[in-house]
């Protein structure tokens, strides 16, 4: 490993949610971004945009994998300090 990447901790946190498509993996974690409306599913759209810049503030990266109806996973990878 080169002296300039710090080791990584990744931690993946799985859900049973409704999932969504791939295509849209990038844009849930913008601030107020809901892909359902209030009537479908409660939420502001603040939680994973939070997410977002707790971790990137301690130096990771969070992403999202998911389908329709069959849940997601988010990765979380932080710099083991």
């Amino acid at each position: 490993m080169s002296p300039d990447r710090a080791p990584l901790a990744k931690i993946d946190v799985t859900d049973n949610s409704i999932g969504f498509l791939q295509a849209h993996a990038e844009s849930i974690f913008n601030t107020f971004t809901r892909l359902n409306t209030k009537d479908q599913f409660e939420g502001t759209g603040l939680g994973l945009s939070l997410c977002k810049k707790i971790v990137e503030r301690h130096g990771g990266t969070i992403t999202a994998a998911a389908a329709p109806d069959k849940g997601a996973v988010f990765s979380i990878c932080l710099p083991k300090q």
